[in-house]
């Protein structure tokens, strides 16, 4: 049963039939501490629940229902918001007259949706969740209660709270958001099991501190990443997912979003994406090395010459750069604000002066031009004749190498300064 006094004070502070718009803020959440300029008149509340819309008239009424039904049912000082996508089949209508109050977010996608709605909301907390009825919107209180003791996200699983039949693909429920929660896992050790999850509650602060970005199907993801990376305290609690009430397809393209997803993931952890495989390449090249420049190797009947360590110096040449890249990326992240602070990164970039750096390359390019000049020397005792490439390449190779390493190191460390130069 509903508590009849708590539900009657609730109708009365409910801003029944309320619009407002998105329009002062296309902007990210860190622009503004609160509320959005338009919605500052509004008292604020315990419990914002969220919803993205577009077009979803056929499940938008019996999703706010229940949403209403819980904050009244446990006497929780909330509302409910529908954030607009541009629907054109009613929806904003029939969320007014369902006692929503409904955000209109002109920017397209399910991010930007999200991103208005939150700078919109009156909660301090804000449980967000589809308007497609497949989510249990009755059985929040555990979102609330984690909320309630200090947590910054509280993370829904579906896979421990049970998938109903239909309710989700083969492709995502055995392929897709396994193997998309085990990579996020492996990159940022997050303690999250799902995190494609849609059903999530989480502190208005928190999500406002860590300046969330992504307009589109990503925008999940990144929430989980700029958590785990600014040190947010997160849980998960069990939740169900049900077969949605929609006729039409839904707006989720499996493998165009699952990419998506998946470039996120990559671009936020230059350490995989660049610093790893750099290393390795690295590794690769220089065990070629330490094997094939003494002379030729023969295995099993196969020799190995100066065409496979000519591929050896290629390994190493690449391996340098993308661990280069890395640096260069994990600097400009954290100076545009897209990655928190690494104080390790910072000591260790404190050490390498431009000066360094450009006297480090100069020597190994010098290097290079020396093994150079041993090379025409060599050449000129043969009358620059012709000569044996399986000696002379053992050390035009090297020689080569280093002076491209060299130059790269030279400019690299340029590069690296006007990364931090101080800008306003």
């Amino acid at each position: 049963m509903i508590n009849e006094a708590a539900a009657t004070a609730f109708e009365v502070c409910w801003p029944q039939g309320i619009t407002t718009s998105e329009r002062d803020g296309a902007l990210t959440l860190r622009h503004d501490a609160g509320l959005r300029r338009s919605d500052r008149k509004l008292p604020t509340c315990e419990l914002s629940i969220l919803m993205p819309c577009l077009n979803e008239a056929e499940t938008l009424e019996v999703c706010i229902r229940k949403a209403r039904g819980f904050l009244e049912e446990n006497c929780i000082d909330g509302e409910v918001i529908i954030a607009d996508n541009g629907s054109d089949d009613g929806s904003q209508e029939l969320a007014k007259r369902c006692g929503a109050r409904v955000v209109d977010v002109p920017a397209k996608g399910y991010g930007s949706a999200l991103l208005g709605g939150i700078r919109s909301a009156r909660g301090r907390y804000i449980i967000m969740g589809d308007a497609d009825d497949s989510y249990d919107f009755v059985n929040l209180m555990p979102f609330v209660e984690k909320l309630r003791e200090g947590y910054d996200l509280v993370m829904g699983n579906r896979f421990r709270g049970g998938i109903k039949p239909k309710a989700m693909p083969p492709l995502h429920r055995y392929l897709g958001n396994p193997v998309l929660s085990f990579i996020g896992k492996l990159l940022f050790e997050s303690p999250c099991g799902d995190f494609h999850c849609g059903l999530r509650g989480f502190r208005k602060a928190a999500a406002m501190e860590i300046d969330l970005r992504t307009t589109g199907m990503e925008f999940a993801s990144e929430m989980v990443v700029k958590m785990t990376l600014n040190g947010k305290r997160m849980a998960e609690v069990p939740t169900t997912l049900s077969k949605d009430g929609r006729s039409r397809p839904p707006h989720l393209r499996s493998w165009r979003d699952g990419w998506r997803h998946l470039r996120f993931l990559l671009l936020y952890s230059p350490r995989w994406l660049f610093f790893y495989p750099g290393l390795i390449s690295i590794f690769l090249g220089l065990l070629t090395w330490s094997f094939l420049l003494p002379g030729p190797q023969l295995i099993d009947g196969v020799q190995l010459d100066v065409n496979t360590l000519f591929y050896g110096a290629l390994a190493l040449t690449l391996g340098y750069q993308s661990v280069v890249f890395a640096v260069f990326t994990k600097v400009f992240a954290i100076s545009e604000g897209l990655l928190p602070a690494d104080p390790g990164l910072e000591k260790k970039i404190a050490q390498i002066s431009l000066e360094k750096g450009l006297i480090s390359g100069s020597v190994i390019l010098l290097l290079g031009i020396v093994g150079t000049l041993l090379a025409i020397s060599n050449w000129q005792t043969k009358g620059f004749g012709l000569l044996n490439p399986s000696e002379t390449l053992r050390v035009v190779i090297p020689s080569v190498t280093a002076i491209a390493i060299g130059f790269q190191t030279m400019l690299s460390s340029l590069f690296l300064s006007v990364l931090q130069l101080k800008r306003r």
